[in-house]
């Protein structure tokens, strides 16, 4: 009996271990992280994987061809990071989904930008054309703006890119504008006059961002800083900060600039250079 005692004892002791291995998997100075990120910034993520090596953090990247599974996977511990959203959408979407995320780095800024197959330029749009923009309440508003800045319709004093079409004023041509899945933005070429696309899901589409649009956003607002985000208890966590600091680095923004020859801009920032950007 006293045998069989001590090797019951250890069997415990040993299920015990097993089990604080695997939920030590996430916590704080784990060597492995799981990053979600999108098609078009896999390339970028594969070179922050190499470097990431060369320091001991094995790097899993996971791509999401979406803009909802990629907060919900890192709210409910599936990824650890993650990185493909501007601040602005970021901030929108954790709101509305009540999620404890935080932003903890900078990655770059992808410009937004108006594409056609059947115009070539802004003053040729006809009376009841029909223009296909982004649904997600912060896209919208980002392409409303885009459609302002192009002189095709006037927003209501204040408008700051908040709201829905009802914040159009004005518009003279009586353009059709169509609120889409923002996946569905490209496939709205071939029927469409124009099309307001985001710059990753153009390059999924086989567009060049830098060449194609009719029209196109500067990256100057810092809204539309993309960043990378955590779980909120996790966000001093110093592998994931690690991370953030790697993808800084020179060689991993000189790859950004060649590779994606101005489609994405680097921003070699501290997170709280976006405290701010609701003034912007």
């Amino acid at each position: 009996m006293k045998k069989l005692a001590i090797i019951l004892v250890g069997l415990l002791l040993l299920l015990s271990a097993c089990g604080s291995n695997s939920s030590s998997d996430n916590s704080e100075g784990s060597k492995t992280v799981i990053v979600g990120t999108s098609s078009a910034e896999v390339p970028t993520w594969e070179l922050v994987k190499k470097l990431a090596k060369e320091k001991g953090i094995t790097l899993e990247i996971v791509k999401f061809d979406d803009y909802v599974q990629p907060n919900l996977a890192l709210d409910s511990g599936e990824i650890d990071i993650n990185a493909f959203q501007t601040v602005v959408y970021f901030d929108s979407f954790k709101k509305d989904r009540n999620l404890d995320l935080a932003a903890i780095g900078t990655t770059s800024i992808w410009p937004m930008g108006m594409y056609s197959k059947k115009i070539k330029e802004v003053s040729e749009f006809k009376d009841g054309d029909q223009v296909i923009i982004p649904k997600d309440p912060t896209n919208l508003g980002r392409a409303l703006l885009l459609m302002q800045k192009a002189g095709l319709i006037t927003l209501k004093e204040g408008f700051t890119g908040a709201g829905g079409l009802e914040n159009v004023e004005k518009n003279p041509k009586n353009l059709k504008i169509t609120p889409v899945d923002a996946g569905q933005t490209a496939r709205g070429l071939d029927d469409a006059a124009a099309s307001i696309i985001n710059c990753d899901m153009a390059i999924n589409a086989g567009l060049n961002p830098t060449k194609d649009p009719i029209f196109g956003e500067d990256a100057s607002n810092k809204a539309y800083v993309n960043i990378i985000a955590a779980q909120t208890k996790r966000k001093d966590d110093k592998t994931l900060k690690q991370i953030a600091d790697i993808y800084h680095t020179e060689e991993v923004t000189n790859f950004i600039k060649k590779h994606f020859n101005g489609a994405a801009i680097p921003v070699v920032e501290p997170i709280s250079y976006l405290d701010d950007y609701k003034q912007n």
